[in-house]
C-alpha cells in the first residue's frame, strides 16, 4: 500500500488506546511503593506512668444569682450591696480562685449584671461565667 493514495479506509477505531491508562497506573503503583513504607514507620517507646491523684482540689464555684427586681444572691443566700464587694474580695483571695457563675433573670435590668461584673473585675476575681438555660 502506498502512501498518500486515495485508497485510504478511514474507518473509525473501535478499541480503548490503554497506553495512557497504563501509564497513571504505574504512577500510583510507584507512589504506593514509596508511601506505604513510611505510613507504617512508627517509633517505639514506653511511655511514663501517671498517678490519678488530684494535685489540688477545686474550690467551690460561686453562683451569684440575679432576680428580676436585681436583687443579688450568693449561693442562693440574699446579700446586700455593700456586703456584696466584701465577699468577692475573700474570694478573690482564695487560692485557686472560685469561679463566679452569673445567673440573671431575663427581666432584670443589664445593668445590675454589668455592676456585678465590675465588682468582680476590680476584687480580683480572673473566671466569671454565664449560666442559661437552652431554648426549648
Amino acid at each position: 500500500m502506498a502512501i498518500g493514495t486515495t485508497q485510504d479506509d478511514d474507518d473509525m477505531m473501535s478499541e480503548i488506546n490503554m497506553i495512557p491508562f497504563i501509564d497513571v497506573m504505574l504512577v500510583l503503583l510507584i507512589i504506593f511503593i514509596i508511601t506505604v513504607p513510611v505510613i507504617k514507620h512508627a517509633v517505639n517507646i514506653e511511655l511514663p506512668q501517671a498517678s490519678l491523684e488530684k494535685v489540688q482540689d477545686k474550690p467551690e464555684n460561686i453562683r451569684l444569682s440575679v432576680n428580676a427586681d436585681g436583687a443579688y444572691f450568693w449561693n442562693d443566700q440574699p446579700v446586700q450591696d455593700a456586703d456584696f464587694a466584701a465577699r468577692l474580695q475573700a474570694a478573690a483571695a482564695q487560692q485557686p480562685q472560685p469561679e463566679l457563675h452569673i445567673r440573671g433573670d431575663k427581666a432584670v435590668r443589664y445593668e445590675r449584671v454589668a455592676q456585678a461584673m465590675a465588682a468582680a473585675q476590680r476584687s480580683g476575681l480572673r473566671k466569671i461565667g454565664f449560666i442559661t438555660e437552652p431554648a426549648p
